[in-house]
């Protein structure tokens, strides 16, 4: 499938938009909780994935998962780490926290790069790290006393580490001329996310309208924008895809507060504003640099 320009832009906006329901619909779940939830997401994404990537790549998928190597598996170990802590965190805490904790994770991987790499890290990365960790710091200063919203807190930021070891494993192996098909690795993730914690959702208590809802997130809130987004790299920078993918923040954020009356406090919003700027100007500033 190719692409224009302007539609893979616009395919990332619609991408992001199934990104960001995550959190209204956990918050319409009926009985289902914690591992449960996080379990039955990555079942019926696995399901759902198995139907859409021979559609999308044909049998090379499964042929890259016997040939992948330990890269791959690394990778989809990685994958399943994000699916897993980022349900998790999402019954913890709010949708607010959730995201905006995620959004720094372009900065842990330019640290990971760096210190694991040798890759150069920009002034203006380190001023928007600077700028990001203090809305960080923040927008969490209240919360210290608050046990669960600390315990969500913790857990989100699993997500960005994981996805920032992600993509420095996947970078070396780029730098020895080692190409990993991602959409491999995020089957083997979402299979992993499922067998982990599955012991730990039992005894199940999921009704079956909550089992709707969760193979509705299983299938367009992850499956579906995961090989969308593998088409939109093909046609936009880095910088496009990271800067569209904060739509996912925002999105969220508001779907949250319309759909399950979620409102962030002030100090997740000024602190979130933060850490979205710094980032949002640093594409900016590093996509202009190059053009």
């Amino acid at each position: 499938m190719k692409l224009s320009h302007n539609r893979a832009a616009l395919l990332m906006v619609a991408v992001t938009l199934m990104w960001s329901i995550a959190g209204v619909v956990v918050r319409h779940l009926e009985q289902a909780r914690s591992f449960e939830v996080t379990f039955w997401r990555s079942f019926f994404t696995v399901l759902a994935l198995l139907l859409i990537l021979p559609l999308f790549q044909g049998r090379r998928v499964f042929r890259d998962i016997r040939t992948g190597g330990s890269t791959l598996w690394i990778s989809g170990f990685c994958w399943g780490g994000m699916f897993t802590f980022f349900m998790l965190a999402i019954t913890l805490t709010t949708v607010a926290n959730v995201l905006i904790t995620m959004a720094i994770g372009p900065f842990l991987t330019a640290l990971a790069a760096h210190f694991f790499m040798g890759h150069r890290v920009a002034t203006r990365t380190w001023i928007a790290i600077g700028v990001a960790g203090f809305g960080i710091s923040y927008m969490y200063a209240s919360q210290f006393t608050q046990a669960v919203s600390l315990t969500g807190t913790l857990v989100a930021l699993c997500v960005p580490i994981s996805a920032a070891a992600n993509w420095t494993v996947i970078q070396h192996a780029h730098a020895r001329g080692q190409h990993i098909n991602l959409m491999p690795a995020v089957l083997i993730g979402a299979v992993l996310s499922a067998l982990v914690t599955l012991p730990l959702a039992f005894p199940f208590a999921a009704s079956a309208h909550d089992l709707v809802l969760l193979a509705g997130l299983g299938l367009v809130q992850l499956a579906i924008p995961s090989a969308l987004v593998v088409l939109c790299a093909r046609v936009l920078k880095a910088p496009e895809v990271s800067l569209l993918g904060l739509l996912e923040v925002i999105f969220g954020i508001l779907l949250a507060w319309v759909g399950a009356n979620e409102v962030p406090g002030p100090n997740v919003l000024a602190g979130g504003m933060l850490v979205i700027g710094a980032l949002a100007l640093n594409e900016l500033i590093g996509w202009k640099s190059k053009v």
